[in-house]
């Protein structure tokens, strides 16, 4: 198994934890930090699989390139 589907399955489990989790949530402190633990282990799961679906030349390619500053006014233009 590469790691792209150990992520994967990883993510999946997190997932079904975190259902699980969601009917208790209210009814504990404790359920309930676990419940933000695991929406936070899956975020961090789900940016890995992200970074390794990447292309690691154009992602060289885009750190060597100058990069404009985005400001307020850009957001609004259009």
């Amino acid at each position: 198994m590469n790691n792209k589907e150990r992520l994967k399955k990883q993510i999946k489990h997190k997932e079904l934890q975190i259902k699980k989790l969601h009917l208790h949530q209210s009814s504990s402190e404790v359920c309930e930090q676990l419940y933000n633990t695991m929406i936070l282990e899956k975020a961090i799961l789900k940016k890995e699989l992200e970074n390794m679906e990447k292309n690691p030349v154009i992602e060289r390619i885009k750190a060597i390139l100058p990069r404009r500053e985005k400001l307020i006014c850009d957001y609004f233009k259009g």
